[in-house]
């Protein structure tokens, strides 16, 4: 996900990890369980884990509001518009637990932008919206691709990969449905 306006994934993933890096798993779990001791012991953590914990919740919440603008759009139908809602809210769930990682971690959450610079004049049609979310979400598994080697806390890598996942299979739905083959490589970069 998260949702960038970016044209090129390579270049959302500069500039994400240019801020940082990305998010979370069991020591994620631990923390968010009140096992703040079991989290300590899986690795440092740190300043820099806070750091890319919040650039990714910057991310998740870029790609809530790029949903919300697809949603409001009146651009999409049924069942597309059903589908646009549930992405949103697993960029929900993601964000919901980046913050509360990020506060037992001893940091401070970002918080969404008042306004976001999305090409709203170019999306004209759902295929738009629906190539505009597409570019988003593979910009987000470029950026979480990047990311996960990036933490001190190894348990923080595996919560990223797992977000990692869902984002990839956001853009492979999306894909199938502006027509194009859901996994075009056996690689994703």
């Amino acid at each position: 996900m998260s949702f960038l306006h970016i044209t090129h994934p390579q270049e959302a993933r500069r500039l994400f990890l240019g801020h940082s890096g990305l998010v979370l798993s069991g020591a994620a779990i631990a923390l968010l369980a009140g096992r703040d001791a079991l989290a300590a012991k899986t690795g440092d953590g740190g300043k820099q884990d806070t750091q890319i914990l919040n650039t990714a919740l910057g991310a998740e919440l870029e790609a809530i509001a790029a949903y919300q603008l697809g949603a409001e759009s009146k651009l999409l139908q049924q069942p597309v518009l059903d589908l646009a809602v549930t992405f949103q809210g697993h960029h929900k769930a993601h964000a919901d637990l980046l913050a509360k990682t990020i506060e037992k971690l001893g940091g401070k959450p970002v918080v969404p932008k008042t306004a976001y610079n999305f090409p709203v004049n170019q999306l004209k049609s759902q295929e738009d919206v629906l190539r505009f979310a597409a570019q988003l979400e593979q910009g987000a598994v470029s950026a979480y691709l990047g990311a996960v080697p990036l933490f001190g806390n190894r348990e923080l890598s595996k919560a990223a990969a797992s977000i990692l996942g869902d984002e990839a299979m956001h853009w492979a739905v999306l894909r199938q449905a502006i027509g194009e083959v859901p996994v075009p490589t056996a690689f994703v970069s």
